[in-house]
């Protein structure tokens, strides 16, 4: 991913209103961030650990969406990322939301996806985090098609978020 600036940031969501998107904490290490390795850029709130968003090149063109995240139901259990198939034990995959897009996201409708809790799926495609216990199983396949695949995944929940 090229690496971004705050203003491309805030100008690229679909789902907020222009006053919401200024006023979004945006990550204060945009010049640290490894960019290289990155299929998206995905951060949460510090202020607010139940808001995350994420922005990612598609067809050519930024797109950004904020995200709600479930509350926890306490239970330890093993899940796995929709979008990467890396699996965390605990709370390392939650329930995120996104309002839709336009009329839609007004009238209160939303769409979901379990991903990894940190955003970080590029990272743990590309065994620079560990995702502990579990993590990432065994493919055949090349680390080229599995971020193919993750980047497929992402693209097909942001047509979800900004169909009508």
């Amino acid at each position: 991913m090229k690496p971004l600036t705050e203003h491309d940031i805030r100008a690229s969501f679909v789902n907020s209103t222009k006053g919401e998107a200024k006023r979004m904490p945006v990550p204060r290490d945009l010049g640290e961030r490894p960019w290289d390795d990155l299929d998206f850029l995905g951060w949460t709130d510090p202020a607010a650990p139940d808001r995350s968003y994420l922005v990612a090149e598609l067809d050519g063109r930024l797109a950004g969406i904020a995200l709600r995240r479930a509350a926890q139901t306490g239970r330890v259990r093993k899940t796995m990322c929709s979008w990467c198939l890396t699996t965390h034990s605990g709370d390392g995959v939650s329930l995120m939301s996104a309002r839709k897009a336009g009329k839609s996201g007004q009238l209160g409708n939303t769409v979901g996806v379990y991903i990894c809790a940190d955003l970080a799926c590029s990272l743990y495609l590309r065994g620079r985090k560990d995702a502990g216990f579990g993590g990432r199983m065994h493919e055949s396949i090349s680390l080229e098609a599995k971020i193919e695949r993750t980047i497929a995944n992402v693209a097909a929940f942001f047509a979800r978020v900004s169909s009508s």
